[in-house]
């Protein structure tokens, strides 16, 4: 039996798999039908797409650069188990605020003027809870597993939670915002249940008042956390890669109507492709590297990644601006002679990604000292949300002054040789440190 079969089949780790890939479903499910309706429903113009999508992407990410100190601090100094407990009890109300918002839609009532701002702030408050929850998930993985399998639970929840991405995103795309709006409700009362299964995992210091002054808190979490060289560079190398997926996230749907000429069923497949290769690419590190945490191969990664970027590129560039009448569907952009060369290199982009980042994280888990565990996450999450709404207020300006859409993906290729850069430091600071 191997480390990841017999993980799967564990209390210490099987509910807290099966919370996050829950809440990886819901945020998903959530956020693309939400997205998807807007940009194919409410507004017309590439421009107005692509800002109300960096909109969406911003509201998400903001919590995560105000409170991830104050989560990391909470998840340190208190049992982890109970402070999940509390949060998926908080996605059901927020998921009845959404699901209201989507309802709303669904109906056509007040559409711009209190459907779209109550999912927007849904989507802010889903952002607060996985602030909270982030922390958590990798911090405790090595409280409840042996040393030898933190790699393999990484893979594992990484793996698990872009095939939850996957299937949120597939069902964004095929059900009516009606049925949207139950989903979400009923899946946030599932994580919860599940929730309450996670073992107990109390703190391994004594715990100290929490402080609460967010912008003093944060920078001195950041800067306490950033001393160790290696632990920076691995933050660093983590928060270009998903500055990275925050610009590619931005570009899917609109490039997907404007340069493709697709519905939102292949906005969502571009989602599911990406969200597959993420998983796979997850798994395949986990092989070759055998257990060992390490950022040997994170320079090649992602130069592979940025290879296929351009690749990409090159497909939606060759595609044409063929007349058609309304928007291809999933099958009509299958039958395009460039439909499966696009969609293979994407997955290429993905296959790479999922490569470079897990043994990153695994890194950031092992590292440091178990009882600081997730404020180490914590510090990583603000200097990646950080990242990511630089990210999305780049993809926005370059798109305001009338950049492509297909254009700012060689500004992605781009960013990928600066964490190849990075990891290829890590990996010499690891060898100095061995």
């Amino acid at each position: 039996m191997t480390t990841t079969t017999h993980l799967i089949g564990t209390r210490r780790f099987l509910p807290l798999f099966v919370t996050q890939l829950l809440g990886a479903f819901n945020d998903n499910l959530f956020k693309n039908a939400m997205v998807l309706y807007v940009v194919y429903s409410v507004y017309a113009s590439e421009a107005a797409e692509a800002k109300f999508s960096a909109v969406a992407s911003a509201l998400f990410i903001i919590p995560f650069f105000l409170l991830s100190a104050l989560s990391g601090q909470l998840a340190d100094m208190r049992d982890k188990a109970m402070i999940i407990r509390a949060v998926k009890f908080c996605e059901i109300l927020i998921m009845l605020a959404g699901g209201s918002g989507l309802a709303l839609a669904w109906q056509g009532f007040a559409v711009e003027a209190l459907a779209i701002p109550l999912m927007l702030l849904a989507l802010f408050a889903m952002g607060i809870h996985s602030t909270f929850f982030g922390p958590i998930k990798y911090a405790i993985l090595p409280q409840h597993l042996e040393p030898h399998e933190v790699l393999a639970g990484t893979g594992l929840v990484e793996a698990g939670t872009y095939m939850a991405i996957l299937a949120g995103t597939i069902l964004a795309g095929w059900i009516n915002i009606e049925h949207a709006a139950i989903c979400v409700v009923v899946t946030a009362l599932l994580g919860y249940l599940v929730g309450r299964q996670v073992p107990p995992a109390p703190p391994l210091v004594t715990p100290e008042p929490l402080d609460f002054h967010l912008i003093r808190s944060s920078i001195a979490l950041v800067r306490n956390t950033m001393d160790e060289r290696r632990v920076f560079l691995a933050i660093m190398a983590i928060s270009f890669f998903w500055t990275i997926g925050a610009v590619l996230f931005i570009q899917f749907p609109p490039l997907a109507k404007n340069v493709l000429h697709a519905g939102k069923e292949v906005a969502s497949l571009f989602l599911v492709i990406f969200s597959v290769g993420v998983a796979i690419g997850s798994m395949a590190i986990n092989g070759l590297l055998k257990g060992t945490v390490s950022a040997r191969f994170a320079p090649v990664s992602v130069i592979g990644m940025a290879v296929f970027v351009v690749l990409f590129h090159v497909v939606c560039r060759a595609w044409g601006d063929q007349k058609i009448d309304g928007l291809l569907d999933v099958a009509g952009f299958i039958a395009h002679p460039l439909a499966i060369p696009l969609l293979l290199t994407l997955l290429g982009v993905a296959i790479a990604g999922g490569m470079f980042v897990v043994p990153l994280y695994a890194f950031l888990t092992t590292s440091v000292d178990k009882s600081r565990t997730a404020r180490t996450i914590a510090a990583n999450n603000i200097v990646n949300s950080g990242a990511m709404v630089i990210g999305s207020l780049l993809a926005v300006t370059l798109t305001a002054i009338g950049v492509a859409i297909i254009d700012q993906l060689l500004l992605v290729a781009v960013m990928c040789l600066g964490s190849a850069w990075l990891g290829r430091l890590l990996f010499r600071a690891e060898l100095a440190a061995a």
